[in-house]
């Protein structure tokens, strides 16, 4: 694998990690939407995450080396249903008094935040790596 294969691949981890961090966020922001365009309450956003090869390299140099990056393919709303809570004053409240709140849980999205960013730190350090080999490597051809 060349070095530059190395980057395109932490690029893309890059990528995929921050947009992971942007539904986080947005899930965080609508935890107690009650309301949405589409009816009833915000649902959680979850990114389907799939392997793909580093942009920029040909297909047959992937057939042959397997260089794996990620992208994000599509952000699918999560199935659990919505946290039913007895609000009977609130204007969103069903027949029975119930309020249908948004199925996110703040700490489940501080976690995921959490590795989110410990994800992104370590492509950050790929990208460093690598970038001192090319150092490196000019260093050693200079003599």
């Amino acid at each position: 694998m060349a070095l530059s294969d190395a980057v395109l691949v932490a690029r893309s981890g890059l990528e995929m990690q921050r947009v992971r961090m942007e539904l986080i966020s947005s899930n965080l922001a609508n935890a107690q939407t009650t309301r949405t365009a589409e009816g009833g309450p915000y649902r959680r956003r979850l990114p389907i995450i799939e392997a793909a090869p580093p942009e920029g390299s040909s297909f047959a140099d992937h057939l042959d080396r397997r260089v794996q990056g990620v992208t994000v393919r599509q952000v699918d709303l999560d199935p659990r249903d919505p946290v039913m809570r007895f609000e009977p004053g609130h204007p969103d409240a069903n027949a029975k008094g119930y309020v249908a709140y948004p199925n996110v849980d703040p700490v489940e999205e501080m976690v995921d935040m959490i590795s989110a960013v410990r994800s992104y730190e370590a492509n950050v350090n790929v990208v460093k790596a690598v970038g001192q080999m090319h150092r490196s490597a000019l260093q050693i051809s200079r003599g």
